[in-house]
């Protein structure tokens, strides 16, 4: 059976992503999401999940700069889990005893409305993940009287369901990955997504156009970029790409291959099946056959066979 760490404790969303992507695994709730690939990277569990992006905040950053240093960990699976929050608060608790509320910082943003019209009195703290607010709320003499977290926080940690579906907006997702050391790539199901991060080599007019048209030209699609600072100075950045497609696809390899002339350091993350199952529309001279075809013709050329 295999062990996957996550970032805990018990009752986190990250929690739920594991038991969607390997529901018979061993879990290993983690203090942050830096422990949990640590944890990894070390062989203490065969894998790790970790939030990697939200459809309202965005990128979840510490997975990002985790993802681009130390050694190299691949993405070999991801969900998109709909994200819920609920107020828990212990039993007997009611909406006018609140008047401090303890979540994560994500969670403050998404329930910004609900916190001012229903208890806009209360003061909110951030917590380092929504389950262990519900904990420390669970916790005889917290100074806290209640927590915003996923409904399974609450079973885990006997709180109160006060008020449910708090979120702003109802169609909020997070997308969560599963990572793994090295070692062979899942298969392609022609439904895959590709991750890597690049560093520029030099910054110059142009550096990212560069980089972008490597994909461009070869008709591969980006679905998220992210450009993260390196700590070398103000303005020196790299840069996270997630692609349509998989590294085993030509149209996909020659644009890794490109980005590799010109970048400084190129990191691959993964090629894996995207959770949408969506399939990327391929336009004309772009496909499989259409790069082999090319390829022919040049081997055709350079041996004098024209």
């Amino acid at each position: 059976m295999p062990k996957l760490a996550y970032l805990g404790p018990e009752g986190t969303f990250c929690e739920a992503a594991v038991r969607i992507l390997a529901p018979d695994a061993e879990r290993l709730p983690c203090a942050n999401v830096t422990v949990a690939l640590e944890a990894a990277r070390r062989g203490e569990a065969d894998g790790a999940v970790v939030p990697l992006e939200n459809s309202v905040e965005g990128a979840i950053t510490v997975t990002l700069d985790e993802l681009a240093w130390g050694d190299p960990l691949l993405i070999v699976a991801e969900v998109l889990l709909p994200v819920e929050f609920s107020l828990l608060v212990r039993p007997g608790t009611e909406l006018p005893h609140i008047k401090r509320v303890y979540t994560h910082p994500a969670a403050i943003t998404q329930c910004r409305n609900y916190l001012a019209r229903e208890i806009p009195d209360a003061v909110v703290v951030a917590a380092p993940s929504t389950a262990a607010a519900a904990m420390e709320v669970s916790m005889p003499g917290s100074p806290y009287d209640a927590a915003i977290g996923p409904a399974i926080a609450g079973e885990h940690y006997g709180l109160v369901e006060l008020a449910s579906r708090m979120g702003d907006r109802d169609d909020t997702v997070t997308r969560f990955v599963q990572v793994s050391r090295p070692g062979p790539l899942p298969v392609p199901t022609g439904a895959d997504r590709t991750s890597l991060v690049a560093f520029l080599r030099d910054d110059h007019p142009g550096a990212l156009l560069e980089m972008l048209s490597e994909f461009a030209v070869r008709g591969v699609n980006l679905t998220r970029i992210e450009s993260r600072p390196t700590g070398d100075g103000i303005g020196r950045y790299f840069f996270h790409f997630d692609a349509e497609g998989h590294v085993s696809e030509p149209r996909v390899g020659e644009a890794l291959s490109g980005l590799h002339r010109l970048s400084a350091e190129v990191r691959f993350l993964g090629s894996y099946p995207r959770a949408d199952r969506l399939s990327p529309q391929l336009r004309s001279g772009t496909t499989g056959s259409d790069f082999a075809k090319a390829a022919g013709w040049l081997t055709r050329i350079r041996t004098g066979r024209v």
